[in-house]
């Protein structure tokens, strides 16, 4: 059941990893939130692939948390804390630890642990009939505090409030307007084009995206982080792909970066 609910696929270079609960709109649960740690625990170092696009089926992408499990742990502190560090973050964290670029392509419903999941995606794109939210202050509990960092951190301020404090629901354009999605699309070309980007980054050095998704971390994080950053910074100078993507562009032709 935990693979059907959290699937890999390879394409070439390109990993599809589909969200699955039929009926429920693809909302997690704790099988799936573990399933989704150990898939992105085993990309982390797949040298194969060079990019990940994260989906959901049956034209949703996730319509938050499984509620029908909540009655059997959130009522006592030990278990609620255990859910939220040790298997929700877990998972969330694998993901922002993931070297390889992340797409989200987003259809329909993106809410609560959708927007989380989504948050923790390098690039998103969505249709125009998607909706986020997070409102669970109607059920009477607050996003966790990482969660809710990450989440405000990737859609602002503004919407982070108004999700979680007023339960306010919002279409893809004022996503797109607060710099949450990089396209919004019509509903029927969102597959296509998330995986025609994920193919696009994909031809390009893996080398780099890997430095740059390091370096976005580093910076955020601040302190040591950047510093140690600083310190290595110029590691690849003496790099096969350094050497083929110059060698490349001076020879007028199209790059070839193989597999290290």
């Amino acid at each position: 059941m935990t693979e059907r609910q959290v699937s890999l696929r390879r394409e070439g270079a390109v990993a599809l990893v589909t969200l699955s609960n039929p009926g429920r709109l693809n909302a997690m649960t704790r099988a799936m939130w573990r399933a989704l740690r150990a898939v992105f625990d085993g990309l982390h170092s797949d040298t194969a692939l060079r990019c990940v696009v994260v989906r959901g089926e049956g034209g949703a992408f996730c319509a938050g948390g499984d509620i029908s499990e909540y009655p059997s742990f959130r009522f006592e502190e030990a278990s609620l804390r255990e859910f939220h560090e040790n298997e929700v973050w877990a998972a969330l964290q694998a993901m922002l630890d993931c070297p390889l670029p992340l797409v989200a392509q987003i259809e329909g419903a993106c809410m609560g642990a959708g927007v989380e999941i989504a948050s923790c995606c390098d690039i998103r794109l969505a249709g125009a009939s998607a909706k986020f939210g997070a409102p669970i202050a109607k059920l009477g509990f607050p996003m966790a505090p990482r969660e809710a960092a990450l989440v405000h951190g990737a859609i602002g301020d503004v919407l982070a409030r108004d999700m979680l404090l007023a339960a306010g629901v919002h279409g893809a354009q004022r996503l797109y307007d607060a710099g949450f999605l990089l396209h919004v699309l019509p509903d029927a070309e969102v597959p296509a084009a998330a995986q025609a980007h994920a193919a696009r980054i994909a031809a390009l050095s893996p080398q780099a995206a890997r430095l740059h998704k390091a370096t976005f971390t580093a910076l955020k994080s601040g302190g040591a982080a950047a510093q140690q950053l600083l310190a290595t910074a110029y590691d690849y100078a003496d790099t096969a792909e350094h050497r083929e993507g110059i060698d490349a562009f001076l020879g007028k032709r199209p790059p070839n970066f193989r597999p290290s």
